[in-house]
């Protein structure tokens, strides 16, 4: 072998390796894991330094509580319905038939252990229209209190479970009881999703009455996201206000937009 030859089996090496060190960029419409994205570019995980924001991804400290501040922006009059805690087998449908009733859609946050067992519910979900986001594995109200490798399971393996049943990755995180901290931000940010929180709360949860419920909902102006439940107990209450409060928010001249 020649000395042209040696050298240009060196020049073709060296592209080789540095095409291969490039970093790849971050491409928030694959809606892929991240951290299965890092499981297959290395056999194993590097030491436990955490979920990072990828490197182009501009850094996100707080989550979004209006739909202002979403890009691309929302009709100037829309508001969003998000519903918390399900899927649950009975009230899940409940809703849904709701929401199909009046021709709205919403964001249904999901624990990931409830996920499994309802998996035709969450495909009934996606198929109706609606979005779909993770709302943790078992729904820890102290999450931001918990060891960083408990906050990234909670948060990867319910992204994993809903990625699973739904055929589609969820791009929206909500902290369990709107609790967040920097961990948990940056741990949801690195697999892709947005964090949401909400603007306005009828604290249906607590089953306060349909009325309170109900006038609670009804303040909603433009912009706001607006919190419900579909599990964690009785929504008898929650469904009975949303069939009052859809065609009255509606009247008023609002739009319902999932996130």
């Amino acid at each position: 072998m020649d000395r042209r030859q040696v050298l240009t089996m060196i020049v073709a090496g060296t592209a080789g390796v540095a095409a291969a060190a490039a970093p790849e960029l971050w491409r928030p419409e694959r809606h892929r894991s991240a951290h299965a994205a890092v499981a297959r570019r290395a056999p194993a995980p590097p030491p436990d330094p955490g979920f990072a924001p990828a490197r182009s991804m501009r850094a996100v400290t707080s989550p979004v509580h209006s739909l202002r501040d979403l890009a691309p922006a929302a009709p100037p009059n829309a508001v969003a319905l998000t519903i918390d805690d399900g899927p649950h087998p009975y009230w899940t449908p409940k809703i849904l038939d709701v929401l199909a009733e009046h021709e709205v859609h919403a964001t249904f946050n999901m624990i990931g252990e409830q996920v499994p067992d309802n998996a035709r519910l969450v495909q009934r979900i996606v198929a109706a229209g609606h979005q779909i986001a993770d709302h943790t594995l078992t729904h820890p109200i102290d999450l931001p209190k918990l060891p960083a490798p408990r906050i990234r399971q909670e948060i990867a393996e319910a992204h994993d479970r809903i990625a699973q049943a739904a055929s589609a990755a969820p791009r929206f995180f909500r902290s369990p009881g709107g609790n967040w901290s920097q961990q948990v931000i940056e741990t949801a940010t690195a697999l892709g999703m947005i964090c949401v929180d909400w603007g306005v709360d009828p604290r249906d949860w607590a089953r306060p009455g349909v009325p309170h419920i109900t006038a609670n909902l009804e303040k909603a102006t433009p912009g706001d996201i607006l919190l419900c439940h579909d599990g964690g107990g009785d929504r008898s209450q929650t469904v009975a206000a949303l069939r009052t409060v859809i065609p009255a928010l509606k009247q008023r001249g609002l739009t319902f937009v999932a996130l």
